[in-house]
């Protein structure tokens, strides 16, 4: 699995230590130093079933100069996951990307349900 995260996060630290106490193998991602691309927020996107929405960091200072509250619904899909691939700061984290799935957020009864055996 890939755990995408931004280390000086606390929600990050918190579900990094959950994965770590659950025993579970990963490899760790930055964030903000390996940005993820435009196709692999694409493919992350398809996979998690979830709105391209649910992938913005909509709590963060860069979604907030930029006014994306706003933009977003004006936004095609293609022009919303090239805006993410530019700044990891915009991206919700943590995100964790199994083969046959991918969680956006620390929401630990859904990363619950899907780690335990």
């Amino acid at each position: 699995m890939l755990f995408v995260c931004y280390p000086k996060c606390s929600t990050c630290k918190k579900a990094q230590k959950w994965l770590d106490e659950s025993g579970a193998d990963y490899t760790l991602r930055d964030i903000k130093t390996e940005n993820p691309t435009k196709e692999e927020l694409k493919q992350w996107w398809e996979k998690s079933g979830l709105p391209l929405k649910r992938f913005f960091n909509t709590s963060g200072n860069v979604y907030k100069e930029l006014k994306l509250k706003d933009k977003l619904p004006d936004m095609s899909e293609e022009e919303q996951l090239a805006l993410l691939a530019t700044d990891g700061m915009l991206v919700k984290r943590p995100i964790l990307v199994a083969e046959d799935k991918v969680l956006v957020g620390a929401k630990e009864k859904e990363w619950e349900e899907y780690l335990k055996p």
